[in-house]
């Protein structure tokens, strides 16, 4: 099979998701042509998995001239492809406008959630329309995409399935991290992994913890940086929290093996890695209730309503105060672990999508 895969600007989960397919397929005999910035390239090198790497003009933002570009670019990429596989809002209208009506078929992977705002809103709203209208297939990474794109219409909608992070192993002892970390014997530990921006919510973080000050022992560490980082140092140091800003850290395992509990306070995720890399070291989840986070946890965690610190910090109590309910939660999460999906179950199913929708465009030809 001849397969474009095509994505926009990633320095993340998408892109290891695109390259882990990448090698899956070229490894399976298919030839696999990768359409990306030349940013992911330098990042990802898919070059050195993918039958030949394209390079495409795919801002973060829409921009027409760049646009027109890429669509040129990708209707002639296109053209000698079986099925186009396109990752995230942008690229996926991109690969829909190249191919037409009678180009090869698409099949668009969501990641995430489009922005909000007035403007911003509106143009991805009508890039989501397109997207629905023009797929042959439309996968999301959580649910609520998926209904997202049902209600517009789209033609057939389904639950991508991404590889879950490989399990890496804390190599310090916890009481070494814990020291480390100046984390008394007698105090809590609750850690997040997060970049600190709007979507992970680090600020309803604050507001549970403001509920916890008075009668739990705990401190909070927070893994990763972002633009938000100077506002919300300000706002601890204001309300003399303890919660600490750690910057980007190379020991997540040491620090979620370390943990009483481990915190996601996000808006929205689609399949958190960090949450999978807790579940991985059996540690205690409390987080909230959005986007696909519970297809995720399953009942390996304590799942609390978004932005609603009250439920949060309740959760947090119950976890660091209850013995018995932290070794429940470590206990399902070690179980949960072991039915995450991996490389090759990803595998399996792109390549499911691909048949589906080239058989289907075959039985439409006259």
């Amino acid at each position: 099979m001849r397969i474009l895969q095509v994505l926009g600007t990633s320095a993340g989960g998408v892109g290891s998701h695109v390259h882990g397919l990448v090698r899956g397929l070229a490894e399976a005999g298919h030839h696999v042509v990768v359409a990306c910035p030349r940013q992911a390239e330098d990042h990802f090198r898919f070059g050195a998995v993918a039958s030949s790497v394209e390079a495409l003009d795919v801002s973060d933002r829409p921009h027409p001239a760049h646009d027109v570009r890429a669509v040129r670019d990708l209707s002639r990429l296109a053209a000698g492809a079986d099925v186009v596989h396109a990752h995230g809002l942008r690229a996926a209208a991109l690969g829909v406008l190249a191919t037409g009506r009678r180009g090869a078929p698409v099949v668009a992977t969501l990641h995430n959630a489009p922005p909000s705002g007035a403007i911003t809103g509106a143009v991805y709203a009508a890039l989501e329309r397109v997207v629905a209208r023009g797929s042959a297939l439309v996968l999301g990474v959580s649910p609520d995409l998926v209904h997202r794109m049902d209600r517009l219409g789209a033609r057939r909608t389904g639950l991508a399935v991404v590889a879950a992070p490989p399990r890496r192993t804390a190599v310090v002892d916890r009481y070494a991290v814990r020291a480390a970390l100046g984390v008394g014997g007698r105090s809590s530990l609750a850690v997040v992994v997060a970049r600190l921006a709007p979507q992970k919510g680090i600020e309803l973080l604050l507001d549970a913890h403001r509920e916890l000050v008075d009668d739990v022992d705990l401190v909070t560490v927070v893994a990763g940086d972002g633009p938000l980082r100077e506002a919300l140092q300000a706002r601890i140091e204001a309300e003399r929290l303890p919660v600490r800003l750690l910057g980007h850290r190379t020991d997540v395992p040491e620090l979620l093996a370390a943990a009483d509990v481990v915190v996601s306070s996000a808006q929205w995720e689609g399949q958190p890695v960090a949450l999978q890399e807790a579940l991985h070291l059996g540690a205690a989840v409390v987080a909230t209730d959005v986007g696909g986070t519970a297809a995720v946890v399953g009942d390996a965690a304590l799942l609390v309503p978004p932005a609603d610190a009250i439920s949060l910090s309740r959760a947090i109590r119950d976890v660091v105060r209850h013995g018995a309910v932290r070794d429940d939660l470590r206990s399902k999460a070690v179980e949960r672990a072991e039915h995450l999906p991996t490389e090759e179950d990803a595998l399996a199913a792109a390549l499911t999508a691909y048949r589906s929708v080239v058989d289907l465009a075959h039985d439409a030809e006259p």
